[in-house]
Protein backbone atom coordinates (compact mmCIF):
# COMPACT_ATOMS: atom_id res chain seq x y z
CA UNK A 1 0.00 0.00 0.00
CA UNK A 2 0.84 3.70 -0.58
CA UNK A 3 0.61 5.01 3.13
CA UNK A 4 1.18 8.57 4.70
CA UNK A 5 1.94 8.74 8.25
CA UNK A 6 1.77 12.16 9.82
CA UNK A 7 3.46 13.31 12.32
CA UNK A 8 5.90 10.29 11.78
CA UNK A 9 8.53 11.81 14.10
CA UNK A 10 6.76 10.95 17.43
CA UNK A 11 6.24 8.59 20.32
CA UNK A 12 4.12 6.51 18.09
CA UNK A 13 4.66 7.74 14.77
CA UNK A 14 8.43 6.35 14.51
CA UNK A 15 7.72 3.15 15.70
CA UNK A 16 4.64 3.13 13.14
CA UNK A 17 7.13 3.65 10.45
CA UNK A 18 9.56 1.41 11.38
CA UNK A 19 7.17 -1.32 11.55
CA UNK A 20 5.02 -0.91 7.82
CA UNK A 21 8.81 0.36 6.34
CA UNK A 22 9.45 -3.78 7.40
CA UNK A 23 6.45 -4.66 6.49
CA UNK A 24 6.99 -3.25 2.58
CA UNK A 25 4.53 -0.61 2.30
CA UNK A 26 5.56 2.55 0.36
CA UNK A 27 6.06 5.15 2.96
CA UNK A 28 5.91 8.84 2.89
CA UNK A 29 6.71 10.11 6.33
CA UNK A 30 5.31 14.22 7.55
CA UNK A 31 6.94 15.83 9.94
CA UNK A 32 8.19 19.42 10.99
CA UNK A 33 9.63 18.53 14.55
CA UNK A 34 7.17 20.18 16.29
CA UNK A 35 7.56 18.45 19.26
CA UNK A 36 10.93 18.99 19.53
CA UNK A 37 10.65 22.11 19.49
CA UNK A 38 8.22 22.73 22.16
CA UNK A 39 10.49 20.23 24.36
CA UNK A 40 13.34 22.61 24.00
CA UNK A 41 10.97 26.05 24.42
CA UNK A 42 9.47 24.64 28.33
CA UNK A 43 12.91 23.44 29.54
CA UNK A 44 11.74 19.95 28.90
CA UNK A 45 13.98 16.70 27.67
CA UNK A 46 13.54 13.31 26.86
CA UNK A 47 15.81 10.40 28.11
CA UNK A 48 17.94 10.17 25.08
CA UNK A 49 18.79 12.90 22.71
CA UNK A 50 16.72 11.96 19.43
CA UNK A 51 18.81 11.74 16.06
CA UNK A 52 16.82 13.47 13.14
CA UNK A 53 14.37 11.57 11.47
CA UNK A 54 16.45 12.20 7.84
CA UNK A 55 19.42 10.14 9.71
CA UNK A 56 16.94 7.42 10.78
CA UNK A 57 15.42 7.02 7.69
CA UNK A 58 18.78 5.75 6.51
CA UNK A 59 18.02 2.97 8.72
CA UNK A 60 15.22 2.01 7.35
CA UNK A 61 16.14 2.10 3.81
CA UNK A 62 18.33 -0.89 3.83
CA UNK A 63 15.38 -2.93 4.13
CA UNK A 64 13.03 -1.02 1.86
CA UNK A 65 14.24 1.54 -0.32
CA UNK A 66 10.15 3.02 -0.62
CA UNK A 67 10.22 5.36 2.14
CA UNK A 68 10.38 8.69 1.87
CA UNK A 69 10.36 12.22 4.38
CA UNK A 70 9.15 15.79 3.78
CA UNK A 71 9.47 18.13 6.31
CA UNK A 72 6.47 20.18 6.22
CA UNK A 73 3.50 21.80 8.30
CA UNK A 74 -0.06 19.67 8.33
CA UNK A 75 -1.47 23.04 9.20
CA UNK A 76 -0.01 24.57 5.87
CA UNK A 77 -2.77 23.53 3.32
CA UNK A 78 -1.15 24.65 0.22
CA UNK A 79 2.01 22.70 1.13
CA UNK A 80 0.33 19.59 2.18
CA UNK A 81 -2.30 19.49 -0.09
CA UNK A 82 0.15 19.24 -2.94
CA UNK A 83 2.02 16.60 -1.02
CA UNK A 84 -1.22 14.66 -0.92
CA UNK A 85 -2.45 15.38 -4.44
CA UNK A 86 1.37 14.06 -5.45
CA UNK A 87 1.32 11.04 -3.67
CA UNK A 88 -2.22 10.04 -3.69
CA UNK A 89 -2.14 7.98 -0.80
CA UNK A 90 -4.25 4.67 0.03
CA UNK A 91 -4.39 5.17 3.75
CA UNK A 92 -3.29 8.07 6.22
CA UNK A 93 -1.78 7.11 9.63
CA UNK A 94 -2.77 10.67 11.43
CA UNK A 95 -0.70 11.21 14.57
CA UNK A 96 0.11 15.12 13.70
CA UNK A 97 -1.35 16.67 16.79
CA UNK A 98 -0.18 18.05 20.24
CA UNK A 99 -1.05 15.08 22.28
CA UNK A 100 -0.95 16.65 25.87
CA UNK A 101 -3.52 17.66 28.62
CA UNK A 102 -1.17 19.82 30.45
CA UNK A 103 0.44 21.62 27.56
CA UNK A 104 -2.89 23.06 25.78
CA UNK A 105 -4.15 24.10 29.74
CA UNK A 106 -0.46 25.86 30.01
CA UNK A 107 -2.13 29.08 29.16
CA UNK A 108 -4.15 30.93 26.50
CA UNK A 109 -1.25 30.70 23.75
CA UNK A 110 -0.82 27.09 24.61
CA UNK A 111 -4.83 26.13 24.84
CA UNK A 112 -4.89 28.22 21.11
CA UNK A 113 -1.84 26.39 19.43
CA UNK A 114 -3.42 23.03 20.55
CA UNK A 115 -7.06 23.58 19.27
CA UNK A 116 -5.26 25.28 15.88
CA UNK A 117 -2.92 22.58 15.05
CA UNK A 118 -5.32 20.16 15.68
CA UNK A 119 -7.98 20.70 13.86
CA UNK A 120 -6.16 22.64 11.49
CA UNK A 121 -4.15 19.53 10.37
CA UNK A 122 -6.97 17.23 10.58
CA UNK A 123 -9.42 19.69 8.28
CA UNK A 124 -6.43 19.92 6.07
CA UNK A 125 -6.21 16.11 6.21
CA UNK A 126 -9.95 15.43 5.42
CA UNK A 127 -10.17 18.11 2.56
CA UNK A 128 -7.68 16.45 0.63
CA UNK A 129 -9.37 13.67 0.53
CA UNK A 130 -12.84 14.79 -0.42
CA UNK A 131 -10.64 16.70 -3.24
CA UNK A 132 -8.35 14.44 -4.54
CA UNK A 133 -9.04 10.82 -4.00
CA UNK A 134 -12.09 9.88 -1.50
CA UNK A 135 -11.57 6.04 -1.33
CA UNK A 136 -8.28 6.96 1.00
CA UNK A 137 -8.84 5.34 4.20
CA UNK A 138 -7.54 8.05 7.39
CA UNK A 139 -6.56 5.64 10.17
CA UNK A 140 -6.94 9.28 12.95
CA UNK A 141 -5.64 8.28 16.39
CA UNK A 142 -7.99 9.18 18.96
CA UNK A 143 -8.22 9.14 22.63
CA UNK A 144 -10.09 7.49 25.37
CA UNK A 145 -9.89 10.38 26.83
CA UNK A 146 -12.64 12.05 24.75
CA UNK A 147 -15.14 10.05 26.70
CA UNK A 148 -14.56 11.69 30.37
CA UNK A 149 -16.06 9.28 32.76
CA UNK A 150 -19.75 8.96 32.77
CA UNK A 151 -21.61 6.88 34.99
CA UNK A 152 -22.36 4.20 32.54
CA UNK A 153 -20.62 1.55 30.65
CA UNK A 154 -18.71 3.50 27.99
CA UNK A 155 -19.41 1.42 24.16
CA UNK A 156 -17.24 1.31 21.16
CA UNK A 157 -18.02 4.85 19.81
CA UNK A 158 -21.74 4.58 19.08
CA UNK A 159 -24.51 4.37 21.36
CA UNK A 160 -27.72 2.64 20.88
CA UNK A 161 -30.93 5.56 22.21
CA UNK A 162 -34.44 4.65 22.72
CA UNK A 163 -36.55 8.16 23.50
CA UNK A 164 -40.62 8.46 23.62
CA UNK A 165 -40.68 4.89 21.40
CA UNK A 166 -38.36 5.84 18.77
CA UNK A 167 -34.59 4.44 18.04
CA UNK A 168 -31.67 6.36 16.73
CA UNK A 169 -28.02 5.65 16.66
CA UNK A 170 -25.77 8.24 18.05
CA UNK A 171 -21.76 9.09 18.72
CA UNK A 172 -21.59 7.92 22.25
CA UNK A 173 -21.47 11.27 24.69
CA UNK A 174 -18.52 12.90 25.09
CA UNK A 175 -17.04 14.90 28.50
CA UNK A 176 -13.60 15.70 27.84
CA UNK A 177 -10.81 17.13 30.98
CA UNK A 178 -8.67 19.19 29.53
CA UNK A 179 -8.06 21.40 26.17
CA UNK A 180 -6.21 19.11 24.15
CA UNK A 181 -8.92 16.09 24.60
CA UNK A 182 -12.00 18.84 23.80
CA UNK A 183 -9.75 19.08 20.44
CA UNK A 184 -10.10 15.70 19.48
CA UNK A 185 -13.67 15.34 20.40
CA UNK A 186 -13.75 18.44 17.75
CA UNK A 187 -11.45 16.10 15.70
CA UNK A 188 -14.25 13.31 15.81
CA UNK A 189 -17.17 15.58 15.14
CA UNK A 190 -15.45 16.90 12.01
CA UNK A 191 -14.42 13.62 10.88
CA UNK A 192 -18.54 12.12 10.93
CA UNK A 193 -19.51 15.18 9.05
CA UNK A 194 -17.39 14.22 6.20
CA UNK A 195 -17.90 10.86 6.33
CA UNK A 196 -21.92 11.66 5.71
CA UNK A 197 -21.41 14.05 3.44
CA UNK A 198 -19.20 12.51 1.20
CA UNK A 199 -18.75 8.73 1.98
CA UNK A 200 -15.34 9.16 3.50
CA UNK A 201 -13.75 6.30 5.17
CA UNK A 202 -12.28 6.66 8.74
CA UNK A 203 -11.22 4.84 11.15
CA UNK A 204 -11.14 6.57 14.66
CA UNK A 205 -8.76 4.99 17.40
CA UNK A 206 -9.61 6.15 20.76
CA UNK A 207 -6.52 5.19 22.55
CA UNK A 208 -5.53 5.01 26.21
CA UNK A 209 -2.04 6.02 27.87
CA UNK A 210 0.82 4.14 25.92
CA UNK A 211 3.63 2.55 28.17
CA UNK A 212 7.05 0.97 26.49
CA UNK A 213 9.55 1.67 24.24
CA UNK A 214 10.70 -1.89 22.42
CA UNK A 215 8.31 -3.26 19.91
CA UNK A 216 8.93 -6.28 16.87
CA UNK A 217 11.41 -4.64 14.67
CA UNK A 218 13.35 -2.18 16.62
CA UNK A 219 14.28 -5.12 19.92
CA UNK A 220 17.96 -4.98 19.02
CA UNK A 221 18.68 -1.18 17.72
CA UNK A 222 18.23 1.92 20.22
CA UNK A 223 19.01 3.60 17.24
CA UNK A 224 15.02 2.56 16.14
CA UNK A 225 13.58 3.32 19.57
CA UNK A 226 11.03 6.19 19.84
CA UNK A 227 11.44 9.24 21.62
CA UNK A 228 11.17 8.77 25.52
CA UNK A 229 9.55 11.60 27.26
CA UNK A 230 8.91 11.35 31.02
CA UNK A 231 8.80 14.84 31.78
CA UNK A 232 5.10 16.47 33.21
CA UNK A 233 3.48 17.68 30.05
CA UNK A 234 4.56 14.97 27.34
CA UNK A 235 5.70 12.49 29.28
CA UNK A 236 3.05 9.61 29.71
CA UNK A 237 2.50 8.06 33.24
CA UNK A 238 3.53 4.77 33.50
CA UNK A 239 6.83 6.13 31.75
CA UNK A 240 7.35 8.45 33.87
CA UNK A 241 6.64 6.05 37.13
CA UNK A 242 9.78 4.18 36.29
CA UNK A 243 11.61 6.59 35.50
CA UNK A 244 10.90 8.13 38.86
CA UNK A 245 11.44 4.81 40.99
CA UNK A 246 14.93 4.55 38.97
CA UNK A 247 15.91 7.89 39.95
CA UNK A 248 14.60 6.84 43.38
CA UNK A 249 12.06 9.09 44.08
CA UNK A 250 8.67 8.81 44.80
CA UNK A 251 6.16 7.81 42.68
CA UNK A 252 3.86 10.93 42.41
CA UNK A 253 0.43 9.78 42.72
CA UNK A 254 -2.47 12.88 41.70
CA UNK A 255 -4.81 13.28 44.41
CA UNK A 256 -7.18 10.26 45.64
CA UNK A 257 -4.98 8.10 42.63
CA UNK A 258 -8.34 6.52 42.29
CA UNK A 259 -8.78 7.81 38.76
CA UNK A 260 -9.18 4.93 36.38
CA UNK A 261 -7.86 4.98 32.52
CA UNK A 262 -7.69 2.09 29.66
CA UNK A 263 -3.97 1.15 29.43
CA UNK A 264 -2.04 0.01 26.22
CA UNK A 265 1.62 -1.64 25.54
CA UNK A 266 3.43 0.65 22.81
CA UNK A 267 3.77 -3.21 20.96
CA UNK A 268 -0.18 -2.98 20.72
CA UNK A 269 -0.38 0.36 19.38
CA UNK A 270 1.24 -0.53 16.73
CA UNK A 271 -0.81 -4.23 16.23
CA UNK A 272 -3.81 -2.09 16.25
CA UNK A 273 -2.85 0.04 12.99
CA UNK A 274 -1.90 -2.94 11.26
CA UNK A 275 -5.06 -4.42 12.25
CA UNK A 276 -6.94 -1.02 10.83
CA UNK A 277 -5.00 -0.97 7.96
CA UNK A 278 -5.92 -4.77 7.01
CA UNK A 279 -9.93 -3.75 7.91
CA UNK A 280 -10.36 -0.68 6.69
CA UNK A 281 -14.07 1.34 6.95
CA UNK A 282 -16.24 0.88 4.28
CA UNK A 283 -17.54 3.91 2.31
CA UNK A 284 -19.84 6.17 4.36
CA UNK A 285 -18.50 4.68 7.36
CA UNK A 286 -16.70 5.98 11.07
CA UNK A 287 -15.55 2.89 12.75
CA UNK A 288 -14.65 3.71 16.42
CA UNK A 289 -12.39 1.42 18.20
CA UNK A 290 -11.46 1.98 22.26
CA UNK A 291 -7.91 1.24 22.23
CA UNK A 292 -6.67 -0.49 25.26
CA UNK A 293 -6.14 -3.51 26.80
CA UNK A 294 -6.28 -3.33 30.70
CA UNK A 295 -7.98 -1.15 33.25
CA UNK A 296 -6.27 0.35 36.32
CA UNK A 297 -6.45 3.19 38.77
CA UNK A 298 -3.44 5.45 38.97
CA UNK A 299 -2.94 3.29 42.32
CA UNK A 300 -3.20 0.58 41.08
CA UNK A 301 -0.58 1.18 38.16
CA UNK A 302 2.22 2.79 41.16
CA UNK A 303 1.97 -0.35 43.50
CA UNK A 304 2.19 -2.63 40.00
CA UNK A 305 5.17 -0.40 40.01
CA UNK A 306 5.91 -1.10 43.23
CA UNK A 307 6.14 -4.80 43.33
CA UNK A 308 7.64 -5.10 39.87
CA UNK A 309 10.86 -3.86 40.90
CA UNK A 310 10.97 -4.89 44.03
CA UNK A 311 12.08 -8.29 42.29
CA UNK A 312 15.35 -6.21 40.96
CA UNK A 313 16.04 -4.83 44.69
CA UNK A 314 14.80 -1.45 43.93
CA UNK A 315 12.78 0.14 46.58
CA UNK A 316 10.08 2.11 45.49
CA UNK A 317 7.90 4.65 47.40
CA UNK A 318 4.86 6.09 46.45
CA UNK A 319 3.17 9.60 47.52
CA UNK A 320 0.47 11.26 47.20
CA UNK A 321 0.15 15.19 45.79
CA UNK A 322 -2.33 17.43 45.50
CA UNK A 323 -3.67 16.92 42.10
CA UNK A 324 -3.02 19.71 39.42
CA UNK A 325 -6.07 18.86 37.49
CA UNK A 326 -9.35 19.26 37.86
CA UNK A 327 -10.86 15.75 36.93
CA UNK A 328 -12.83 13.50 39.04
CA UNK A 329 -10.85 11.33 41.21
CA UNK A 330 -13.59 8.89 42.51
CA UNK A 331 -15.45 7.51 39.25
CA UNK A 332 -17.53 4.44 37.37
CA UNK A 333 -15.53 3.24 34.57
CA UNK A 334 -15.77 0.62 32.34
CA UNK A 335 -15.14 1.00 28.66
CA UNK A 336 -15.48 -1.79 25.50
CA UNK A 337 -12.66 -2.98 23.79
CA UNK A 338 -13.62 -6.03 22.14
CA UNK A 339 -13.67 -5.00 18.33
CA UNK A 340 -9.95 -5.22 18.11
CA UNK A 341 -9.81 -7.97 19.55
CA UNK A 342 -12.59 -9.60 17.90
CA UNK A 343 -10.11 -8.43 14.66
CA UNK A 344 -7.35 -10.46 15.83
CA UNK A 345 -5.49 -8.42 18.62
CA UNK A 346 -3.55 -10.63 21.25
CA UNK A 347 -3.17 -7.83 24.07
CA UNK A 348 0.29 -7.87 25.10
CA UNK A 349 -0.86 -7.33 29.00
CA UNK A 350 1.37 -5.37 31.59
CA UNK A 351 3.70 -8.05 33.34
CA UNK A 352 6.63 -7.36 36.01
CA UNK A 353 8.39 -8.05 33.51
CA UNK A 354 7.53 -5.77 31.30
CA UNK A 355 8.00 -2.79 34.01
CA UNK A 356 11.40 -4.03 34.30
CA UNK A 357 12.22 -4.30 30.78
CA UNK A 358 11.39 -0.79 31.04
CA UNK A 359 13.31 -0.29 33.72
CA UNK A 360 16.40 -1.78 32.36
CA UNK A 361 16.33 0.55 29.49
CA UNK A 362 16.29 3.76 31.82
CA UNK A 363 18.57 2.22 34.09
CA UNK A 364 20.99 2.06 31.18
CA UNK A 365 20.28 6.07 31.10
CA UNK A 366 20.16 6.59 34.38
CA UNK A 367 22.38 9.74 34.67
CA UNK A 368 20.31 11.44 31.99
CA UNK A 369 17.74 11.74 34.20
CA UNK A 370 16.58 15.22 34.85
CA UNK A 371 14.73 15.78 38.32
CA UNK A 372 13.83 18.77 38.07
CA UNK A 373 11.25 18.46 34.86
CA UNK A 374 8.87 15.58 36.37
CA UNK A 375 6.51 17.24 38.93
CA UNK A 376 3.50 18.76 37.96
CA UNK A 377 3.83 22.53 36.23
CA UNK A 378 0.57 23.02 34.96
CA UNK A 379 -1.86 23.48 37.46
CA UNK A 380 -6.26 23.52 35.70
Amino acid sequence: MKVMILGADGYLGWPTSVDLSMRNHELLLVDNYTKRELIKKYNKSPLVEQETIENKINLLKAKNKYISFKNIDCADFKKFSKLFKDFKPDAVIHYAELPSAPYSMFGHQEGWKTLQNNLQSTFNLIWCIKTFKRDCHVIKLGTMGEYGTPNIDIEEGWLNVTHKNRKQKFIYPRQASSLYHTSKIMDTDLLWFYVRMYNLRVTDLMQGPVYGIKHKNNIKDEKLFPIFTYDDIFGTVLNRFVVQAIANMPLTVYGSGNQIRGYINLIDTIKCINIALKNPAKSGNLEIYNQFTEQFSINELALKVKQALKKIDINVKIKKIKNPRIESEKHYYKAQNKKMKKLGLKPSLLTDDVIIDIAMFIQKHKNKINKKIILPQTNW
